[in-house]
């Protein structure tokens, strides 16, 4: 009898068989959907020849022929296109990672804020959450900048915090590190300074798995690096940086560092926006832990720091983590709203590029592809992040 149920699963026809079908169903889609794509890609050729217009990324290296307001690095109208590439790209970098911190820190706040016993603490954080997160992104950037960055004093009225921050209409100015002949010999004191708390981290974390009760790893960590940077500054010669005030001279401020009001508007907006949906996550992480460990924390003395830190949030995590990254990879691509209050971000100055050289096809390729690369290794370093802190069942 088996015998023969065997032989007839043998003689099953391959058009009918399940496995051959699941293949051959995915390779047809292969094809159809590399069919497809090279009749876009064709049809795009095509109607680029007939203008005389065949993709080529040349153009990067023309003059831009632009200024750029805002930059972290050299950049003159003279520059090629690609210079002004990677200054759009460092613009948008450095907003999105400090975005990212910055809204972390705030949404941990909210997150844990609402589920306080404190009835006002409790109501001022969902009251905050519920507004922010049913505010279109766009309104509130344009409110926040005309509303708020726009109408601050004149320069020579300029709000000062302390003597040496100034705040008005045209920015905040801050005093400035200007890098002397030590400043080389310092940067390697703080590669050393990050070797040493990457080493203090790796013990804090064996030491913690030892115990069953980890120290501050985050806190040591911190304290053992700013050490060696401190230590390193008074140790060397000669400081590394002098510091450049600002002073008002005229009808603007000189010396120090200048934070745009665009820049301004964009990364507050950015952060006051994403913090309300980080909180919501922080707080759903936190609910997804069992009562009876916080309870069972409690019996066994530790205060209510102590059961958030030790048991309510590494267990959260694991609920937190994901959508979180969808956060952190919402904000940089939210970063591009930045060309409603014109902050030179990478849409921006794309935009800019595109109407100088009339190259559609190739600058909206480029933007995306750096786009996509900023998303992808964002996603890889959260998704490590979360293999590492994952439950390991037993």
């Amino acid at each position: 009898m088996e015998k023969t149920h065997t032989t007839q699963q043998a003689t099953i026809p391959f058009w009918r068989d399940e496995r051959v079908l699941r293949v051959l169903g995915q390779i047809i889609f292969l094809i159809a959907v590399i069919v497809f794509g090279y009749y876009i890609y064709n049809n795009m050729i095509t109607a680029l020849a007939k203008q005389g217009m065949t993709p080529s990324f040349a153009f990067l290296n023309q003059t831009a022929g632009f200024d750029i307001g805002e930059r972290l690095i050299e950049y003159e109208r003279a520059d090629f296109n690609k210079r002004a590439v990677l200054v759009a790209v460092l613009n948008t970098v450095q907003v999105s990672i400090v975005g990212i911190i910055l809204s972390t820190i705030l949404g941990v706040f909210l997150g844990i804020a609402r589920l306080s016993t404190n009835f006002l603490v409790a109501k001022l954080s969902s009251i905050y959450l519920e507004i922010l997160r049913n505010i279109p992104l766009l309104v509130l950037l344009i409110f926040w900048y005309t509303g708020i960055f726009i109408t601050l004093p004149r320069v020579k009225e300029a709000i000062s915090l302390g003597t040496s921050i100034f705040i008005s209409n045209r920015g905040m100015v801050i005093p400035w590190g200007i890098p002397t002949e030590t400043w080389r010999a310092y940067l390697i004191v703080l590669g050393v300074g990050i070797v040493l708390s990457a080493i203090v981290n790796w013990q804090l974390n064996l030491v913690g798995k030892r115990t069953g009760r980890p120290p501050l790893v985050t806190l040591w960590t911190i304290i053992t690096f700013l050490a060696v940077a401190i230590i390193g500054w008074i140790a060397l010669p000669q400081s590394p940086l002098t510091l450049d005030l600002p002073t008002l001279q005229g009808l603007n401020f000189k010396g120090g560092y200048t934070f745009s009001p665009e820049y301004l508007a964009l990364l507050s907006g950015l952060v006051i926006y994403t913090a309300a949906f980080v909180g919501e996550i922080v707080r759903a992480g936190i609910l997804s832990v069992s009562k009876g460990q916080i309870e069972a924390s409690r019996a066994l003395g530790l205060n209510a720091f102590q059961t958030l830190r030790l048991i309510v949030f590494p267990q959260a995590m694991r609920v937190i983590v994901p959508p979180l990254t969808s956060q952190y990879l919402n904000l940089t691509k939210n970063s591009s709203l930045a060309v409603a209050i014109g902050y030179p971000d990478l849409f921006a100055i794309a935009g800019t590029m595109h109407n100088q050289t009339g190259r559609s096809v190739e600058v909206i390729a480029l933007m995306m592809g750096i786009y996509l690369s900023t998303s992808l290794i964002t996603s890889v370093f959260m998704n490590f992040y979360n293999k590492k802190i994952k439950l390991v069942e037993r």
